[in-house]
Formats: C-alpha cells, sequence, structure tokens
C-alpha cells in the first residue's frame, strides 16, 4: 500500500507540491482570546503563515507541539508569519480543551487560532486526512506571502516536528524572496548564501571569504607563537632538537623573590615555618 494514504477512504486527496497555490479555505476556530469566528486564508494575504494538522485535541505529542509553537508566536509575527493549527475536533472540544490545564491533560490558553475541521475539508485539501480515522496526520506547510506553498512536511501520528527548524525555513524562504539567493544546508539569518549561478556559486566555497566547508586537502591554520616564544623546529629536525641537553631550570622563587636563594627556597617550598631564613627574611 505505499503511496496509496492518499486514496484511504475512497476519495483522493491531492498531493500539494512547492510553488503550487495553497487551497483557500474558510474554517470555524477557536481564537486567542477564546471566542470563536471564521478563519480564512485570504485574511493573511501579505503575510507568512505556518499551518499545521494534528491528530486530536487531549491526546499526547500534540499538546506538546501546540504549546511550543504558541510560546514562539511571538518570534513569528516578528518576521511577518502567523500561525495556524488545525484538527478534526469542533471549536467547543477546542475550547474544553484550552479550558483544562495542562496538568490535568489541558492545554490552557494558547495564542493562536486552532481551526475545527469538522467537515475534514481542509484536512483533504491539503492531502493529510487519514480518513480510515477521521483525524489529520502531523502536516506543516508554509505558505508565502502571496499565497504559495513553499515547504511541505508530513508526519505519521507518532512524532512531533520542530518548532526552531520551522522558523529557520521560514527565515530562509524570507531571504531567498528578498534577496534572489539560495541557502544551503542549515542556513541561519546572517549566514552567507549562495548566488544560483554556476560561476557566481563557486565564491561560495572559497576558503578565503566563502561560507562553504573548507576543501578536505586544505593545510590547516598556522597557528602564532605567543610573543617572546621559541618558534617550533621544522618537522625534520625534531630528532635533532630532542638530544640537545635541557636548560637549566631555576627554582620559581628565583624568579619571584630574587632575595630567596636555592636552599632556602626548598626548605620554603617543602618545608615552610616561621623559622626558616626566608620567613625571616620576608617577615
Amino acid at each position: 500500500n505505499f503511496g496509496n494514504s492518499a486514496l484511504q477512504g475512497g476519495e483522493p486527496q491531492q498531493s500539494l507540491q512547492p510553488g503550487s497555490a495553497a487551497p483557500s479555505f474558510t474554517c470555524k476556530a477557536l481564537l486567542p482570546d477564546q471566542s470563536f469566528g471564521d478563519v480564512r486564508l485570504s485574511d493573511y494575504s501579505g503575510k507568512y503563515v505556518v499551518l499545521f494538522f494534528y491528530p486530536a485535541d487531549f491526546t499526547f505529542v500534540c499538546p506538546t507541539e501546540i504549546v511550543a509553537f504558541s510560546d514562539r508566536a511571538e518570534e513569528f509575527r516578528r518576521i511577518n508569519c502567523e500561525l495556524l493549527a488545525c484538527s478534526t475536533d469542533s471549536h467547543f472540544v477546542h475550547l474544553a480543551w484550552t479550558n483544562t490545564p495542562r496538568q490535568d491533560g489541558g492545554l490552557g490558553r494558547v495564542s493562536m487560532p486552532l481551526l475545527a475541521d469538522r467537515s475534514q475539508a481542509v484536512s483533504r485539501a491539503y492531502g493529510v486526512l487519514k480518513a480510515d480515522e477521521g483525524v489529520a496526520y502531523r502536516g506543516l506547510f508554509i505558505i508565502s506571502d502571496r499565497g504559495l506553498i513553499r515547504q511541505v512536511t508530513i508526519n505519521d501520528l507518532p512524532v512531533g516536528r520542530s518548532v526552531d527548524e520551522t522558523l529557520r525555513l521560514v527565515q530562509a524562504f524570507q531571504h531567498a524572496d528578498k534577496h534572489g539567493e539560495v541557502c544551503p544546508a542549515g542556513w541561519r539569518p546572517g549566514d552567507r548564501a549562495m548566488k544560483p549561478d554556476p560561476s557566481l556559486s563557486k565564491e561560495y566555497f572559497q576558503p578565503d571569504g566563502g561560507g562553504g566547508p573548507q576543501p578536505p586537502d586544505s593545510p590547516p591554520a598556522a597557528v602564532a607563537a605567543p610573543e617572546g616564544a621559541a618558534a617550533a623546529p621544522p618537522e625534520g629536525d625534531k630528532a635533532a632538537s630532542s638530544s640537545q641537553p635541557e636548560p637549566e631550570v631555576k627554582p620559581a622563587g628565583s624568579r619571584i623573590f630574587p632575595w630567596l636563594d636555592e636552599k632556602a627556597y626548598k626548605a620554603h617550598a617543602f618545608a615552610p615555618s616561621p623559622g626558616c631564613s626566608c620567613w625571616k627574611r620576608r617577615h
């Protein structure tokens, strides 16, 4: 049955691809102020949107995801991005869930709308409906300010998603939109990006200023010796230098306290007492 999950329940579901238009919708929702209202995708025209689906209220992994996204909602808003969560539960169930304390299996108040996809129309339109159970897979869609799908992630039910990675992806797509560059693996704001050109992209991989990894045959960078320290001998001179006599090492006291001779130093270092010569001289 690999690849046929979209056909469960008898009705085909479309598979959305990056670059395609995000399906429009109007859906009843529980709003952050605990009121009910209709949410339309068109309400967010000109903004990025992270639309993420989850299986059901009063479950286990779902509240950890919603709370994690809700706690970071302001970070997304600062980059002109809004969050929408969606399940096939009713808005009344959403309300009961948010009014139940977290320590009792509830969700508590959240800072984003919870869509109530009772008809399963939104889940089906986005291709995430698990029709045999009437719930949505953990689908996540990043929708651009022009209403285009930029990223699609669909997890099986047992595993939650990363808020950090979602935020990074939104920032990367916005950078690509603004600068016309492409973002390499692990890119974060402030990192170098690449020009989508066979010649210009080579700058990224240059060891003297590009953002890419060092070539594997690059010699390790030389480390300057501290000021006043002798330079390390060349590789071929190691054997010869090892046969040279070691320089005489003066007691530490003779450098720190010139008045402390070697005999007094040893007496003070290993058996310090008010009766030793150095004690009398010092005190």
